[in-house]
């Protein structure tokens, strides 16, 4: 399918692997020349060769940390103009609540939150000008279905929805559009060793470890199985089209039907 995306130009933040790499390789793809900050140079040089060997596409690397105002300050100055923001950017980990420490909460809320709430500051003008334009958010079921070991992560993804929410109520009337993807449990690297670290049998195969995880801790799972990273690229890539233009202040389940529907 031609989502109609050749020539418009992407920031996703987060984008040295995982989800976010899936998704400047989805939109590459499309013919969308993409941007990708981070603080790590190294990683930021392979994830862009990756891209490449992909597309015919410019793919150009920032180098500088969104989860602080300097750095979303140096990524607008150094692209002040985008079509698409996707804001991917995120962390999380288990802990009890009575072990989070102010410290690990403002962190969670910085890099989480305020790095998108950051670069949307700086990109939304820009689009309402030009009366097109895409935002996205990627959000989690966690922003509705809380994990009590994750209560911090969980608070920033409910956050990310009602600023997501907010800002499409700017957009009224206009081209541009703003919504928020809230994925299951994905596969990644990082993901593969978190659920080791949760196993009760953390050197087992991977199936094992997986379908543990499940049976615990996600048992109302549909899907029973990790989502693949570019299952979330091929949607965000949809929304981030002109096909997607009736989409707004939309807050879209890829979770694996993790959480229930309700009439």
């Amino acid at each position: 399918m031609d989502l109609h995306l050749i020539d418009k130009v992407a920031l996703i933040t987060g984008a040295t692997g995982g989800i976010g790499l899936e998704i400047a390789k989805a939109l590459s793809a499309e013919g969308v020349h993409v941007i990708i900050p981070g603080r790590n140079r190294d990683r930021l040089t392979a994830a862009a060769d990756i891209i490449r060997s992909k597309a015919a596409t410019e793919v150009r690397i920032i180098e500088a940390d969104v989860a602080t105002a300097d750095g979303a300050a140096l990524v607008a100055r150094e692209a002040p103009e985008v079509d698409i923001l996707v804001n991917n950017l995120g962390i999380y980990e288990m802990k009890p609540f009575a072990d989070i420490t102010d410290a690990e909460w403002t962190r969670f809320f910085e890099i989480n939150v305020l790095s998108g709430v950051r670069l949307s500051r700086s990109y939304l003008p820009g689009m309402l000008k030009k009366n097109w334009g895409r935002i996205v958010f990627i959000s989690s079921e966690s922003g509705l279905m809380t994990p009590s070991v994750m209560m911090h992560y969980g608070m920033t993804k409910t956050a990310q929805l009602a600023i997501s929410r907010g800002l499409a109520n700017e957009t009224k009337g206009t081209g541009v559009t703003v919504n928020s993807i809230l994925p299951g449990p994905t596969r990644s690297v990082a993901s593969e060793g978190f659920l080791r670290s949760i196993s009760t049998k953390p050197e087992a195969s991977l199936a094992d470890v997986e379908a543990e995880f499940f049976a615990t801790h996600r048992s109302m799972s549909l899907l029973q199985r990790l989502i693949s990273p570019d299952e979330i690229a091929s949607l965000v890539a949809y929304i981030s089209s002109p096909l997607a233009s009736a989409i707004n202040g939309a807050a879209i389940r890829a979770d694996g039907g993790v959480v229930p529907t309700i009439a």
